[in-house]
């Protein structure tokens, strides 16, 4: 498996600077949440550092990566391709990266979520949104949050992401809802 320094340096010639700097916040975020948790530190930091690296890829590039490997391109990605590139990232980090299947999943799942996630899936899907590069409304009461509290803080991001594709007159996406139950479930069987 390549390490961090390694990935970074493949990174450099695929992704901008600053999509590099998000993946560093969001790197240093996951180490923080394996502290808290208990993970292995190290998975979580190629994770993390690893997660956006098919993001700046065209929807072309993403649909015919999709295409040439076999991966299934569902309906919410055929009309939001971009969407694919955490399962196009996901396949580049088995392949090239030499990644398992639980990180390679954690990838693949970090941008719409999956029920379940393993503890893995849900730190990375959790320092996506909170990683020190991002800046809106409520940010650090979900920092805040997550240190405490990984299903409330992944029901939060859900919420949030409803009302935002709700607020573009969009529509909420099955796998969303059925991510909203699940947490919402869990929460209150707790």
């Amino acid at each position: 498996m390549k390490t961090v320094d390694e990935i970074i340096e493949i990174l450099k010639s695929r992704i901008s600077e600053k999509r590099l700097y998000h993946s560093k916040c969001v790197m240093n975020s996951c180490i923080e949440l394996a502290r808290i948790y208990g993970e292995d530190e190290e998975k979580l930091a190629l994770v993390g550092i690893a997660h956006d690296n098919a993001r700046e890829m065209t929807d072309d590039e993403l649909v015919n990566y999709c295409n040439v490997n076999n991966i299934e391109i569902d309906e919410d990605e055929k009309t939001n391709p971009v969407l694919l590139h955490a399962k196009v990232g996901a396949n580049i980090a088995k392949v090239e990266f030499g990644f398992p299947e639980n990180m390679a999943n954690a990838i693949k799942y970090h941008t719409v979520g999956n029920v379940p996630m393993d503890r893995i899936s849900e730190i990375l899907f959790i320092s996506d949104s909170i990683s020190e590069d991002r800046k809106y409304d409520g940010v650090d009461k979900l920092r805040e949050l997550a240190k405490k509290d990984i299903d409330k803080t992944i029901l939060e991001i859900i919420d949030s992401t409803i009302e935002l594709i709700k607020s573009r007159n969009k529509t909420i996406s099955e796998n969303t809802l059925k991510l909203r139950k699940y947490y919402s479930d869990k929460i209150n069987n707790k």
